[in-house]
This record gives structure tokens, sequence and C-alpha cells, in this order.
């Protein structure tokens, strides 16, 4: 169960990224400086705009990758994971889905996930520092770190850095750190790595 974990958060990661990414290529005019992630599902409101085919392949990759980072969790609890990880991970894939399935167009409600996915990535990252062996150790505290650290300059100080990067370069410092992670650590478990 310890390397179906790693591979579904591997495969979770990778469909995340190029779901993006091909979302973008089908989205005229798409700026990633300019224009949030979650963009590539629909705008934000009040005058919310759905390009197709980029809406159905990003909400169908975060609605997908939510699942794989949920199922991945509860191999997880089946392993006796410690649940300080296990339990960000969870939320982690239960943010990816609500992304997915409720659009930008939901004012409330979607922040609220994509924040739950952001910081659960983040503090995932760094939790699982705590029982990783070997040069990967670090690199998940500072990918952890970077993801929380852009997320928090985002929303208290984005004065600081928002015109340097964007909106969309912004949010991409909070997500894409988190989204690598999630392949390494991915990786990790599927090598065989692995402590209780």
């Amino acid at each position: 169960m310890q390397k179906a974990s790693g591979i579904l958060l591997f495969i979770a990661g990778a469909i995340v990224i190029l779901g993006i990414e091909t979302a973008e290529m089908f989205y005229p005019g798409y700026s990633v400086s300019k224009y949030f992630i979650s963009t590539l599902g629909a705008s934000p409101p009040p005058h919310s705009i759905i390009v197709e085919p980029s809406a159905f392949i990003f909400d169908t990759s975060m609605k997908a990758a939510g699942l794989l980072i949920a199922l991945a969790a509860y191999l997880f609890y089946k392993l006796k994971y410690k649940k300080h990880i296990t339990a960000p991970v969870f939320l982690m894939g239960i943010g990816a889905f609500g992304v997915g399935t409720f659009p930008a167009f939901h004012p409330v409600v979607h922040p609220i996930f994509a924040a739950l996915a952001f910081f659960s990535g983040g503090f995932g990252a760094i939790l699982s520092s705590t029982v990783i062996k070997g040069p990967f150790r670090p690199l998940s505290f500072i990918l952890g770190s970077i993801t929380l650290a852009f997320l928090l300059i985002g929303v208290f100080a984005p004065h600081t850095i928002v015109p340097l990067l964007g909106k969309g370069g912004t949010e991409r410092w909070v997500a894409y750190p988190a989204l690598i992670w999630l392949l390494g650590y991915g990786g990790y478990l599927m090598g065989g790595s692995y402590s209780k």
C-alpha cells in the first residue's frame, strides 16, 4: 500500500500540472501573470466567463487529482501512517476536488477550497519532512515553506509582490512548490522509503 500511495500522489501531481498547461493552451489570450489559475475553470464574478474546452480540462483534472490525493491519504490511514501527515494530505485532496467542483463563479465556496488545498499542501510538505530521510527531507521543508510564504504574502501584503509577478504569477509560486512536493513525495514513497 505504501508504493500504491506514492503512485497515487505522483499521478495526481502530474495530472494537475499537465491539466493546467493543457487548459492554458486552449484559452485564447491567457496570461500566466495576469490571470489566476482558476480562471481556466471560470473567471471570477461578477462577470464570469467560461472558456471551453479549457474549463472542462481544468475542472476534470482538479477533481481527478483531488480524488487520487484523498485515496492516497486513505492508504496512509490504513498503513497507520503518522496522522499529522495523513490529515493535511487528505485535506489537500478535498481542497483540490472542491476547486474543480465549484469554479471561481462561486465567490464564497471556491476560495475556501482553494485556500484549503494551498494551506494543506504547504503544511503537508513541511510536516512530511519530519519522517523523510535523505536529501528530500530539507527539500520538502523548503517547498512547503515557499508555498505558505507566498500564500501569506499574497493575502496580507499583495502590494509587495503582485506588481512584480502579477496575480497569476504570485499564485503559481503558491501552487507549484506544493505540486513539486507531491511529485517528489510520491516518488519517495514509490522508492520504498517509509517511516512510521
